[in-house]
């Protein structure tokens, strides 16, 4: 028995693999490999994790396949240059203000490029059996007392311990990527026991153990992300003991903890985020880590307001709504021209998530006003926006920062935003449509507010009041139709980049409710024609 045991053992680590792969180290039929002894029968070989992000972005870009889903806007600079970075198998430093998405890339990395890996189950440092030397794997089965032959730690001692107990049974479960991604955010409570792992005095006590006995120690977050993507947020913000502490990682793969006389290898890839204020300024990252990490990729906000819309959509958590295409548009630009803002601190920057929020609080706000006292599908309106000043995230760098002067600035934002979009919708609209416009709102007004629903049997709804305002309510109908196709056009550009669409897409239920925004939108864009026709007094519409 101990020499078929012996023979099987030999087999697996010396032989090639009995299996064809489907990704990087995986079986085409893994999920029925449950046990070790199922692994040892196929000749199981372990990825490392580096290599199976090569090898599976290889596999990718054959194919055409989506290799960074969700990742928007970065196809011309950031994204060869992370497709070049996994090739090389570096570990990477990406550089970038807030909200550019540094660490949704870490992630997107891990959950679509890592392959499922076979791990003994409840394993907290994702050991897989053939992490263990064969004599070592075989000195478990046959329950022989670990004389710890090389001063280097394999795996657990839980998973030992499992291997002796449960022998070729020992189970084992397939777990992917996106559960072997390891997230810190660097704070100045982060502790170097925190990222290495410490020897615990209390296992030391309660078990008898000496000190160099692999029992004693307790993993880190470093061996928590074995076999995986272990991804270190604003790295710069690290004391530099604690970055010490990373450079033999980076440097050889392993590391050492204190006087502890064990070497360990997690085997992870390893990222990194900065900002570049952090990333600049000397001995925020000491000059050893800095050149260890070999890859530096800077990232940057959206660059055209058709990605920002994207972005927009694919990460707001909303209700059942519908968005209007226009709507989607004045967010967007509210927050691109804040980048471009003297008034605002360019190097603090500002995020996405402020059009995100504000996006979230347009579709709370259409229900607070209109759509739950009425039961009707919330429809953010022009006349809803300014809500937004609860988003107002950003940094004053010529005023006072004070709450005051950033409402100012963003209500400034909003207009212009206002402005240029509504303008953008009565483009091209017939000379004789304004004439008769002005002819009408002779000695009349409109009245708009975010009460005022579009159609009921209230006068001062919109539709009783477009009776008095034919040419008004032909404006209308040109930009309806204009609005419906550039929303066709952009769910279309949606589903291309795996973007949620549901709040897009129209319904006859939003019919009403997007006349009224369409409606605000004109009068908006009237009050902005040169020479303008109509103004605007306390949400009172009038001749001009």
């Amino acid at each position: 028995m101990a020499q078929d045991l012996e023979n099987l053992i030999n087999r697996s680590y010396n032989l090639e693999p009995k299996y064809t792969e489907i990704m990087a180290g995986v079986p085409e039929d893994y999920k029925q490999v449950k046990a070790l002894g199922d692994l040892l029968e196929i000749n199981y070989k372990i990825v490392g994790s580096k290599e199976q992000l090569r090898r599976n972005l290889i596999s990718k870009i054959k194919t055409n396949g989506i290799k960074y889903p969700g990742i928007i806007g970065f196809d011309g600079d950031v994204i060869p240059s992370l497709d070049r970075a996994i090739l090389s198998c570096h570990d990477v430093i990406l550089v970038g203000q807030i909200g550019q998405a540094k660490t949704r890339i870490a992630q997107t990395i891990a959950e679509n490029l890592l392959s499922p890996m076979p791990v003994i189950r409840g394993s907290i440092t994702n050991d897989c059996p053939m992490d263990l030397p064969s004599h070592e794997l075989l000195s478990l089965l046959q329950d022989e007392e670990n004389t710890m032959s090389s001063p280097r730690f394999y795996m657990d001692s839980s998973s030992m311990e499992k291997i002796r107990n449960h022998k070729l049974e020992t189970p084992i479960e397939w777990i992917s990527g996106k559960d072997r991604f390891k997230y810190v955010l660097a704070t100045p409570d982060i502790s170097v026991k925190d990222l290495v792992g410490q020897i615990d005095a209390i296992k030391i006590t309660k078990k008898g153990k000496e000190m160099y006995e692999i029992e004693s120690y307790s993993p880190g977050q470093l061996m928590q992300a074995k076999h995986g993507l272990f991804c270190i947020d604003e790295l710069p913000v690290l004391d530099t003991r604690k970055q010490v502490s990373l450079l033999s990682v980076l440097q050889e793969g392993r590391f050492t903890t204190g006087a502890y006389p064990v070497i360990f290898e997690p085997k992870t890839a390893f990222f990194a985020t900065a900002n570049p204020i952090d990333y600049t300024h000397a001995g925020k990252i000491i000059e050893p880590l800095y050149d260890r990490l070999k890859s530096h990729i800077h990232t940057h906000y959206p660059k055209t307001l058709n990605h920002e819309m994207l972005i927009i959509a694919q990460e707001s958590k909303i209700p059942k709504s519908f968005i209007p295409i226009f709507m989607l548009k004045m967010l967007a630009r509210v927050t691109q021209n804040a980048r471009s803002n003297h008034e605002i601190n360019q190097d603090k920057g500002v995020s996405v998530r402020m059009s995100i929020h504000s996006l979230e609080l347009l579709v709370g706000e259409a229900e607070r006003t209109r759509s739950l006292s009425h039961n009707i599908l919330p429809v953010p309106r022009p006349s809803d926006i300014y809500c937004m000043e609860q988003c107002a995230k950003f940094e004053l760098a010529e005023l006072d920062d004070t709450a005051e002067n950033r409402q100012k600035t963003l209500k400034n934002l909003i207009d212009i935003a206002m402005k240029d979009t509504s303008l953008e919708y009565i483009e091209g609209i017939e000379q004789s449509i304004f004439d008769a416009i002005k002819t009408e709102f002779a000695g009349k007004t409109f009245l708009v507010s975010q009460e005022i629903l579009g159609s009921n049997s209230l006068e001062t709804s919109y539709e009783n009041q477009l009776r008095n305002f034919r040419s008004i309510s032909s404006l209308v109908d040109k930009i309806y139709q204009k609005a419906l196709c550039e929303q066709s056009e952009f769910v279309n550009q949606a589903k291309k980049h795996n973007v949620h669409q549901d709040s897009m897409v129209f319904s006859e239920m939003a019919h009403h409710e997007l006349r009224s925004a369409i409606l605000e939108l004109a009068l908006d864009g009237l009050c902005n024609v040169e020479p303008k026709i109509l103004d605007k007094k306390e949400g009172v519409y009038i001749a001009a």
